[in-house]
């Protein structure tokens, strides 16, 4: 147990260690083949920080661990607006001007819904899951074309998210090297999890929902109370909302193309999509109000993740 834990915080070291450096060789070889800094902003702040999640889903899907995969998919997603959010609002009041993300709001909560549904009869088809990617194309797409209309200010402030050197063999030494830290940081995470999970008594997918979401987040909560702290409340929320789009409709959309049909636990298409979508709800009217996100409301989302957290503790054990 002692060991698997050892491994388990190591392989959480690693990937955050390679998000950072795939985030900035992306940045950096977008803008040098021809991209603008805002551009590869956009890109960056939307989908970035889904990157080790998404290395952990893959080596999980490799090691037929399905279940592992999708409840760090949507456990991801949970602690993307409770913990990440509730902490960065804690910190310091967001202040969110990107008025693009409240109808990408809408699209996540819409597309958890059609997840649901798609998953009633227990499974995802590989046609389902391409439903789901073709989606994602759509809201990107969206975004892009939406966030040119937003204030010169927002812009420019995206753009400086990306700023970073475009020096060609820098940007593919920082590729290489995130490559090999995601590979072994996921490879260590995904082997050590379900050795963690079984000596508390959890399922996969709890072992999923819980240890390892949780702790791929914690980069991102990191990182999220930093920028708060700046008053970069469009980044923090950009993240969130971005992230969980990605999560929801590329890691578990490809996964059913990948690995079709993709089995979901009845408890996954009950409880687990409609909480996360429960925790989208409760942003939803903060960013259709006064753009504001204080600190009370920071609190409240922390107690409703830790809620979350309990009663899924309770309910899931063997």
């Amino acid at each position: 147990m002692l060991e698997a834990i050892g491994w388990f915080v190591l392989g959480l070291v690693l990937l955050a260690l390679g998000g950072d450096s795939i985030v900035k060789g992306a940045s950096g070889l977008a803008q040098r083949i021809g991209a603008s800094p805002f551009v590869a902003g956009l890109i960056l702040v939307a989908f970035g920080t889904s990157l080790p999640e998404l290395a952990v889903n893959l080596q999980a899907i490799v090691r037929n661990q399905p279940a592992l995969a999708l409840g760090n998919a949507v456990g991801s997603n949970v602690a993307n607006f409770g913990l990440t959010l509730g902490a960065a609002a804690l910190v310091a009041p967001l202040t969110v001007r990107w008025r693009a993300l409240s109808p990408l709001l809408l699209v996540l909560l819409l597309g958890t819904a059609l997840t649901v549904v798609l998953g009633l009869d227990g499974s995802l088809s590989r046609w389902e899951g391409l439903v789901l990617l073709v989606v994602f194309v759509a809201v990107v797409a969206f975004a892009a074309a939406r966030t040119r209309r937003e204030s010169p200010e927002l812009q420019d402030a995206i753009a400086a998210f990306a700023h970073t050197s475009t020096d060609l063999w820098l940007n593919l030494l920082r590729f290489a090297i995130a490559a090999v830290l995601l590979y072994f940081g996921s490879r260590m995470v995904v082997r050590s999890a379900p050795t963690i999970g079984e000596a508390l008594g959890m399922a996969p997918l709890l072992t999923g929902l819980l240890p390892v979401a949780i702790g791929t987040a914690l980069p991102e909560v990191a990182a999220a109370m930093s920028a708060a702290r700046k008053g970069h409340g469009d980044i923090v929320v950009g993240h969130v909302i971005g992230s969980s789009l990605f999560n929801l409709l590329v890691v578990i959309g490809g996964m059913a193309v990948i690995g079709a049909p993709l089995a979901f636990p009845e408890s996954f298409v009950r409880f687990e999509l409609p909480a996360a979508a429960a925790f989208a709800v409760l942003l939803y009217p903060m960013l259709r109000g006064d753009l504001h996100i204080s600190k009370n409301e920071g609190v409240a989302l922390l107690i409703a993740f830790f809620a979350w957290v309990a009663f899924e503790i309770l309910t899931m054990q063997h």
